[in-house]
């Protein structure tokens, strides 16, 4: 069925623009209930300090080095403060905001790309729904998500790569474009350049495998796949021990550090994508079938510099680009492909077909995800409890210690037992020592980093067994003088007993100094 001036139907329903709003908000809302919202984790340890410093720039004056020089070159930050400021809203409600905002702008871009692959409308909502079941699919070995459980820029980015990339899909199959097109699509990247650079530069290198005559260029587009990473070669400086230790610690960055099925999660969709792209073409779809096979090179350009980079040691200062990355935009089309083929083939207007087989993905990707937080909501929602006793501490903290507290933590505390992988300094709003989870991430991208950061994670070596007495050098070496840490843990530690406020009934004395916090997972305790 063609599109009509009224818009594709279905049984005799119309989408119109309001009802297409209706349609996705629904679909945002479906989104939020399946695979749930956490606020202050992962990498949000990274955009909440940048977003609270902006709001308050007394925030944080000890280790600001360790957030702002990966968001300082882009607005989406700065973009959240302003909309907090101007609306005198909680940053929590406002960072909530943005979450749904960024989502349904993402799934507005899925549909106006489904809408230049496919013209039928099942075939549309096939592509749409299969992604919105499989939006928290981890993309291979990437360590990222199609789109992440917290706000992330990547979503926003990503959101505006697909419209561009719907504005040029036609000219894949040949179609000639007017030149508002080329206009929006370039106006589309440079907004997407301003939230997330990363994405930016992968999203126009497959605008312009979308605009590459392959025709022309034959069995010499495969034979490009494999040279175009040599482009990505530059004279760089090694980097020292301090930045090679960072870098390290991004098993993501390193080809051969990931399992075989990350390796197939790489390698599949080359050969899947080509597989699509004749399947689109024997069923009259010409532009679906042009996208999949760009998409199919575009995956493998992606696997060839990942090789060519993330293998040999020498060029190991070139892994921060992250080649493999590319898979992110490459799963979104593959599976909006799948969705939209499967709804034309198998589903048609069977709502039972439908129900078989997204609503078992729908609970499984759920499933998944209490699992991976289970001391915590499935929906963090702003202004109530999370449910998390460290994330109650961190509260605690930022309402009762001074703006200037600067914190010393286990390194590894983002994946303590009940953490669930929420970030300190966003949510307390206090600064602290560099760990190994987030900060090595900051160094490996900005080197006059590293040193500093190498400087503290050691110090902190031996941290199961640490002493009163190493608590005391690191308050005399650093400036720090309060600490977090898991209910019970310091009880190896020698010093004076804990002052309580309310002791806990029943529990052990903890051999630390002044505690004016605790719950049942966590003590808030000052040194001194």
């Amino acid at each position: 069925m063609n599109a009509s001036s009224d818009g594709p139907s279905i049984s005799g329903w119309r989408i119109t623009g309001l009802r297409l709003f209706a349609l996705l908000l629904l679909i945002t809302a479906a989104s939020l209930a399946i695979h749930g919202y956490h606020y202050g984790i992962e990498d949000e340890a990274i955009y909440l300090p940048a977003i609270k410093a902006h709001l308050n720039p007394a925030l944080y004056p000890h280790d600001a080095a360790f957030f702002q020089p990966q968001t300082l070159p882009t607005l989406f930050d700065d973009l959240v403060a302003v909309t907090a400021r101007a609306l005198h809203a909680p940053v929590d409600w406002t960072v909530f905001g943005y979450y749904l905002g960024t989502l349904l702008a993402f799934y507005a871009g899925l549909w106006a790309l489904a809408a230049k692959l496919f013209p039928e409308l099942k075939a549309r909502l096939g592509g749409v729904l299969l992604i919105g079941t499989l939006l928290t699919l981890p993309v291979a070995g990437t360590c990222i998500f199609i789109v992440d459980q917290h706000l992330h820029p990547r979503t926003l980015a990503t959101a505006l790569i697909l419209l561009a990339v719907a504005q040029l899909a036609p000219r894949a199959a040949g179609e000639a474009l007017e030149a508002r097109a080329y206009a929006m699509a370039l106006l589309l990247m440079v907004g997407a350049a301003l939230v997330h650079i990363q994405m930016a530069f992968y999203g126009a290198l497959f605008l312009g495998l979308l605009l590459l005559p392959l025709r022309a260029l034959g069995d010499k587009a495969v034979r490009l796949a494999g040279f175009t990473p040599m482009l990505l070669v530059t004279l760089m400086e090694k980097g020292g021990p301090e930045w090679q230790e960072a870098s390290r610690t991004r098993t993501q960055h390193y080809l051969m550090r990931w399992e075989w099925y990350e390796w197939l999660g790489a390698i599949a969709p080359i050969f899947l994508l080509w597989g699509m792209a004749r399947l689109a073409r024997r069923r009259g779809l010409p532009v679906a079938a042009a996208v999949a096979l760009r998409t199919s090179l575009f995956a493998a350009i992606g696997f060839a510099a990942g090789c060519v980079i993330t293998i040999p040691t020498q060029l190991e200062r070139l892994t921060p680009f992250q080649p493999l990355r590319i898979l992110h935009l490459t799963y979104i089309v593959m599976i909006l492909l799948a969705g939209g083929l499967l709804a034309g083939i198998a589903l048609k207007g069977k709502p039972w077909r439908w129900a078989l087989l997204l609503l078992p993905i729908a609970a499984g990707m759920s499933f998944a995800q209490f699992d991976s937080f289970p001391d915590s909501h499935h929906i963090e929602w702003p202004g109530r409890s999370t449910g998390n006793d460290w994330v109650e501490a961190f509260n605690w903290v930022k309402a009762n210690t001074p703006v200037d507290a600067y914190f010393v933590l286990d390194p590894h505390y983002m994946s303590s037992a009940g953490e669930d992988y929420h970030g300190f300094r966003g949510l307390a709003e206090r600064g602290q020592m560099a760990d190994w989870d987030k900060d090595p991430g900051v160094a490996l991208l900005f080197p006059d980093l590293a040193g500093r950061w190498s400087h503290e994670v050691h110090a902190l070596d031996r941290w199961k067994n640490f002493t009163a007495e190493d608590l005391h050098r690191l308050h005399e070496q650093f400036g720090v003088g309060w600490t977090v840490l898991p209910y019970g843990s310091p009880r190896g530690l020698r010093g004076e007993y804990v002052t309580y406020a309310e002791k806990p009934p029943g529990t052990i004395p903890i051999p630390l100094f002044n505690c004016p916090y605790h719950n049942r997972s966590v003590v808030v305790c000052k040194i001194r």
